[in-house]
């Protein structure tokens, strides 16, 4: 059976970390890389995607993936916004017209992905069923 340790069970300083410091880590280096090439801006966002989609595992079902995944998203998206403002490079890929709605929009997918992790991990710890538990079969 898959058992993770559980995000609520980790240490308050590793919570910070995984759960805040990496994601705006992660957004600031998509932040310099959106103004040096484009198919490195995608390339971390969909491995940070990828993360998001993992950080799910780590709680009990999708309810709490979906909390980590939004604000995950948020940070990530407003670390990016801020690295890039920074560094002050043309943007090789559109940031959208209103640029600060990035982090809303990477706000929602962090929450669709940490959710669809939380929904998988909670399967995956799931016992099966055997046909000794149904009767029927």
């Amino acid at each position: 059976m898959y058992s993770p340790v559980l995000f609520r069970d980790r240490p308050r300083p590793v919570q910070i970390v995984i759960g805040g410091v990496v994601p705006a880590i992660t957004g600031a280096v998509v932040g310099v890389l959106v103004g040096v090439s484009a198919g490195a801006y995608w390339v971390v966002a969909i491995l940070a995607g990828v993360g998001g989609f993992l950080a799910g595992f780590e709680h009990e079902d999708g309810w709490g993936g979906a909390d980590r995944g939004l604000v995950g998203g948020a940070i990530y998206g407003a670390s990016l916004l801020i690295a890039h403002a920074i560094v002050g490079t043309h943007a090789k890929v559109s940031l959208g017209s209103f640029p600060p709605l990035l982090a809303v929009v990477t706000a929602i997918i962090g929450m669709l992905l940490g959710a669809a992790g939380g929904r998988v991990g909670r399967a995956m710890r799931r016992p099966s069923p055997s046909a000794e538990d149904n009767p029927a079969a």
